[in-house]
């Protein structure tokens, strides 16, 4: 079989981000690039990967441009392909500063490690609002809940791009069972779903599912606790919390709301390392 002949290697890691080990958290493939690709490029990269998110980036001034593709989109914020970027920064790319400087659909993104290993994003607040009785019970019957109006639901409201849905307990969260295709067809593309936790130690629990963006269920989700901060900060009248995504793999973060930002932390582990050709 003939080959196209390779016009460029790229350097690739997949990292597990809020991970204490392999095979834990949610790995991200980040590529570190002198400039940009066409964009055509930078989307079968990640089409490629195959994983929920491939973070790109390319050095800016004192900082970096920071993209992030899921197998089929662009999206505006990722949180576990940043940490996984600043992972690579730190780690494997010789970055000796205290904090790095992300710039992204998202606007400023800022960065930093303690002595302890861990990374902190310092991410914009999102905070959800109430959404119209009939989007609801279309959301709702997508995720293959009941009714508005029983009683394991909360509340149901929406971010700017996440529906934001909230149970009365933690096995009410993990025994969810999505009916993806209905839940693609609906307005936003990401649906996040928390309940108060049952454990000890743990503030609350959530789940993320974006079928639309061809991520059944997310691992662990970052950017979706620009939303579910504020939300639980609010609620349980204390500004540090400590959450977990009960996915398969599962995660756990640790964040802070300070006003109009939300800071999430969490570690990483580099899984491989190498070159891909385009």
């Amino acid at each position: 079989m003939l080959r196209s002949p390779v016009s460029q290697m790229i350097p690739i890691y997949q990292v597990d981000a809020f991970a204490e080990w392999v095979f834990t958290g949610n790995p991200a493939a980040i590529c570190p690039l002198e400039q940009w690709l066409p964009d055509s490029t930078l989307r079968a990269i990640a089409s490629e990967n195959n994983l929920s998110e491939t973070g790109v980036f390319v050095p800016d001034g004192d900082g970096y441009q920071l993209r992030w593709f899921t197998p089929i989109t662009e999206v505006d914020l990722c949180g576990h392909a940043t940490l996984a970027a600043a992972h690579v920064l730190f780690t494997h790319l010789g970055y000796t500063g205290s904090r790095i400087h992300f710039t992204g659909l998202s606007g400023d993104l800022y960065v930093t490690r303690d002595t302890q290993g861990r990374i902190e994003l310092d991410f914009p607040s999102r905070p959800a609002a109430p959404i119209a009785n009939v989007e609801a019970f279309s959301l709702l019957d997508a995720l293959g809940l009941g009714t508005i109006n029983d009683t394991k639901f909360v509340v149901v409201l929406a971010s700017t791009r996440d529906y934001f849905v909230v149970l009365n307990d933690e096995e009410a969260v993990r025994s969810l069972r999505p009916r993806f295709p209905q839940l693609a067809r609906q307005r936003l593309s990401g649906t996040i779903v928390t309940s108060i936790a049952s454990d000890l130690g743990i503030d609350f629990v959530s789940r993320f599912f974006a079928p639309a963006e061809a991520i059944d269920e997310d691992p662990v989700t970052g950017s979706a606790h620009c939303t579910l901060i504020p939300y639980w900060s609010d609620r349980l009248k204390r500004s540090n919390l400590e959450p977990q995504q009960i996915s398969p793999r599962g995660g756990r973060l640790s964040c802070v709301l300070n006003g109009q930002r939300v800071k999430i932390s969490g570690r990483a582990v580099t899984y491989l390392c190498g070159p891909i050709h385009v």
